[in-house]
């Protein structure tokens, strides 16, 4: 990875490690023309709102099922306070596209979609 560009800063928010760690393992196959990814994690909507104020990442993965706070609702408060984060809800559930997007979600993907289609909606820098 080109080390002369600052960090792109990236929040995986999902309660499945597994799933986050899924994730990582994908973002770890990008080219070296990427800037260095920063990857933070967090379990639920509310840790995913409080890392959002304290890092400021340049996008968000974030899933819509959690415990203590859903994705819905982190998203809207993530959107209000900081409406430059792009926010990409990443889940299993056709069903919460609206609900995702009128939150203010700026992309809705399932889970399961091609990789391909996950970097072109991170939109990361080259």
């Amino acid at each position: 990875m080109n080390t002369d560009t600052m960090p792109y800063r990236l929040l995986i928010v999902d309660d499945s490690a597994s799933a986050r760690n899924s994730v990582i393992a994908l973002l770890e196959t990008l080219p070296p023309t990427v800037p260095p990814l920063e990857i933070h994690e967090a379990v639920d909507g509310r840790q995913a709102v409080a890392l959002a104020e304290e890092i400021d990442p340049q996008v968000i993965l974030m899933d819509v099922q959690m415990p203590r706070m859903d994705g819905i609702e982190a998203t809207r408060l993530i959107k209000t306070r900081r409406p430059t984060i792009r926010v990409i809800v990443l889940t299993m559930y056709a069903g919460n596209q609206e609900m995702a997007l009128s939150a203010g979600a700026d992309v809705f993907l399932l889970k399961g979609c091609t990789p391909e289609t996950l970097f072109a909606a991170l939109a990361l820098p080259t």
